[in-house]
């Protein structure tokens, strides 16, 4: 149906489906100043429309609307909440074709992806409606057997989720699924650059029947000036972040004063290791998917190939063919397979990694420049003879980018892989199980892929270790991080 839409038709109805205030207390209103902000199309530099820009006062407002919602949201019952977060479920897949366009419009992925990521996205309302109904405590006797013990979850109150743009409704699902199912309150700060997804979200919390003030909505252009007032007042409880360390790490200093709960999904630098063993076809299927996936802007994307030196030249050849067939163009064209980075920085960022491993003596195999025209394109790029220490390497590139990495043995690639400080994801291809769980072990990140290129799921934990963050999303992981645990001892 949506398919025989003109394309301006199709845009309009994306469009309709997302208020441009901000939300709180139940209500849609103008920022308190009145001040917009614009929101841009990527793969046309164009304007897409203009959307409320929260001021500090609209977050305080936020804040006291959460708080005075925290106690009766908490003691609803858990079978009314499910069905809260099923009802928001139920209207998001009723309009995925809005809700996917509405994506590309604003941050350039394909139609195809943006799909995908709707039904992603709306499956963690689901999973963690089914979540709510089964928040256990325990009960024991102490050793010496003079007191009962009994444990209790709680909700930790009132939550500031502050999103990424790559992944405008999945981001805030994962953060606000868990939080609202396990009792907790609210507010959602998406990124200014995809503000709409997040805003067609929260109208979909109210037609659902959301009592007010449990979610809450501000797109800011001055992210630091609106949160940080509320990190620092004891009426937040929670924060969870997904984006870039450096400010994940500006956000844990800020959160220390309140001693909050903090849930962080930082930076990445994936590795992704193909062994002279690897089933060849398989293995550079995931490549393609694993790096281009979003055009290469996820933190799980990844980021630098190392491949062992036996094959690394077949590898190479494979994968740039692969990359050279690939259309690059405005994602609402059904032909489209690589959209447009989201800025202009992002691309500028991009060609710089990419220049300075070319003069370093990288080769670049297919793409390796910016493309002309309106939007913000940057090609499916393959850079061979890449040496380790270049920083299209070391770095997180955020763009589709492949470089490669030729290594000898799995002590060398194992050394080079766990050199960095960021641990998020890393994928294997081997054919032996006794190094695939070897390799597993060893890699020092919290999420590893075996002769696979997708392993993201709401049913999985989602998280990294040492710079790549702190706690889990998704799974029965992800809604303990929104309670407490309360213990009460009772004399036998």
């Amino acid at each position: 149906m949506e398919s025989q839409l003109s394309g301006s038709q199709q845009q309009a109805n994306a469009l309709a489906i997302a208020p441009t205030e901000i939300f709180v207390a139940g209500r849609w209103a103008p920022a308190s100043t009145g001040a917009t902000f614009e929101v841009l199309n990527p793969a046309t530099g164009q304007v897409l429309t203009f959307v409320a820009d929260a001021s500090v006062d609209d977050g305080a407002a936020a804040l006291a609307a959460a708080s005075s919602a925290q106690e009766s949201w908490a003691a609803t019952p858990a079978r009314a909440r499910a069905e809260l977060l099923r009802n928001v479920f139920e209207i998001i897949v009723a309009r995925a074709e809005e809700f996917a366009t509405l994506m590309t419009l604003e941050m350039g992925k394909p139609l195809a992806e943006a799909r995908g990521e709707v039904a992603y996205g709306a499956e963690f309302l689901r999973w963690f409606s089914e979540e709510a109904v089964r928040l256990n405590g325990r009960y024991t006797t102490t050793p010496e057997g003079n007191l009962r013990v009994i444990t209790m979850p709680r909700p930790v109150g009132p939550v500031l989720a502050i999103t990424p743009w790559n992944f405008p409704l999945a981001m805030a699902t994962r953060k606000l699924g868990p939080a609202l199912a396990a009792g907790c309150t609210g507010i959602l700060k998406p990124a200014a650059a995809t503000p709409l997804t997040a805003l067609a979200f929260a109208e979909a919390c109210r037609q659902a029947g959301f009592p007010d003030g449990v979610v809450n909505v501000l797109p800011t252009t001055r992210s630091r000036a609106v949160t940080e007032p509320l990190i620092g007042d004891p009426r937040l409880r929670k924060l969870s972040f997904t984006g870039s360390t450096e400010v994940g790490k500006d956000l844990l200093r800020q959160a220390a004063g309140n001693v909050l709960r903090t849930s962080m999904e930082l930076g990445g630098c994936a590795p992704f290791i193909v062994f002279d063993d690897a089933d060849l076809d398989q293995a550079i299927t995931a490549a393609k998917a694993a790096k281009l996936r979003n055009m290469g802007e996820a933190c799980n994307a990844a980021n630098r190939f190392y491949v062992q030196a036996g094959i690394a030249d077949e590898f190479t050849r494979r994968l740039a063919d692969e990359f050279r067939n690939l259309k690059v163009g405005n994602g609402l064209d059904p032909t489209t397979d690589i959209g447009p980075v989201i800025t202009e920085r992002a691309r500028a960022d991009i060609a710089s990694l990419v220049d300075r491993a070319v003069d370093g003596g990288a080769k670049p195999l297919v793409g390796g420049s910016s493309l002309s025209g309106e939007g913000f394109f940057y090609p499916p790029t393959v850079l061979a003879g890449v040496a380790p220490e270049a920083a299209v390497v070391t770095e997180e590139i955020f763009g589709p980018v492949a470089p490669i990495v030729s290594f000898e043995t799995e002590e060398q690639v194992l050394g080079w892989a766990n050199a960095s400080q960021v641990g998020l994801a890393g994928y294997v291809h081997t054919g032996s199980l006794e190094r695939a769980l070897r390799m597993a072990d060893r890699l020092e990140v919290g999420m590893v892929g075996i002769n696979s290129a997708a392993i993201s799921n709401p049913a999985a934990p989602f998280g990294g270790i040492k710079h790549s963050g702190l706690g889990l999303e998704g799974g029965s992981e992800g809604i303990a991080e929104y309670l407490e645990t309360i213990y009460v001892g009772i004399p036998t």
